[in-house]
């Protein structure tokens, strides 16, 4: 049983003190409810983790823009470990035990996912007319990146993932080639000012090297997930008093009261993070400049 849990491991994103609050809190769900499962951490402050032995917290700095494409370096580290990794948005709770020694088909699979070509039209359609044109300039990005990459984003085969929580599981080194082509993505994205794209970018890198994308409703996994549970409660298939506790420990973290200098500190190093890994982009971006400017 031991040798089948450490086949599979959690893994996230906690970057900054809101979100290793939240992955504080992950990680004592895991204590709890799956003993012998690894939790698999990049953050800026892995000390914090040290106390829990199932937690492997290595040191990360934000890389990407918007921060979103830094999952793709969760998504590495955990394969050089582990066969499979469920990666889950920091702020995740899972709330009960479920089967340990699951077996996850090789490549992607997805709780939540659609056509790239279903969801741009969901895209535009979920925002009033005051977004419309960013979004529509975000859809026609992707559209001269899909050219560059040489595929069809009218092609229903190739998927939207939701990112919050999904499972990649090695297939033949694809897994590789999956990494590498959602490294050029996302690049290409963020110097185009596409930052949160990071569910687009896992289906086309995907689609690129033949990595296989499956839905799977993984009702064996009980979690909470705050605007997921809001949309149960409105539509009646959940209770609010069920999951209190959790809207009241995510709010703590999310409104947490900060000082006047903490705020200016905070706003300070996020002016002079967002200019130094912008600068860096352009740099790096120039030993592809026919990909990325052209």
């Amino acid at each position: 049983m031991q040798q089948e849990q450490q086949e599979v491991c959690f893994c996230s994103l906690a970057l900054g003190e809101r979100y290793r609050s939240h992955a504080l809190l992950l990680a004592q769900d895991i204590e709890k409810n799956l003993p012998g499962i690894y939790l698999l951490l990049l953050t800026d402050k892995p000390q914090e983790f040290s106390k829990y032995s199932h937690v492997l917290a290595f040191k990360h700095q934000q890389q990407s823009i918007g921060c979103y494409h830094d999952k793709r370096f969760v998504i590495a580290k955990a394969l050089s470990l582990f066969n499979s990794c469920i990666f889950v948005d920091a702020d995740i709770r899972i709330l009960d035990k479920f089967l340990s020694e699951m077996k996850w088909l090789p490549g992607i699979t997805a709780i939540s996912c659609t056509s790239i070509a279903k969801h741009n039209q969901v895209y535009i359609d979920s925002v009033n007319d005051k977004y419309k044109p960013k979004r529509i300039r975000d859809i026609e990005i992707l559209r001269k990146l899909a050219k560059k990459l040489d595929l069809d984003l009218e092609d229903t085969n190739i998927q939207f993932v939701m990112e919050m929580l999904f499972v990649i599981t090695r297939q033949d080194g694809k897994e590789i080639e999956f990494l590498n082509h959602w490294n050029n993505i996302a690049l290409y994205c963020e110097l185009n000012g596409f930052y949160g794209a990071e569910g687009y970018a896992i289906g086309m890198a995907a689609a690129k090297a033949g990595l296989q994308v499956q839905w799977d409703a993984m009702q064996e996994i009980v979690y909470f997930k705050d605007w997921v549970q809001m949309q149960k409660i409105k539509k009646g298939q959940a209770n609010a008093d069920d999951t209190l506790i959790y809207f009241q420990q995510h709010e703590a973290i999310e409104y947490r009261q900060s000082s006047l200098l903490q705020k200016i500190k905070r706003r300070l190093e996020k002016f002079i993070g967002y200019y130094y890994r912008y600068f860096y982009l352009r740099i790096v971006s120039l030993n592809n400049f026919n990909f990325y400017y052209r």
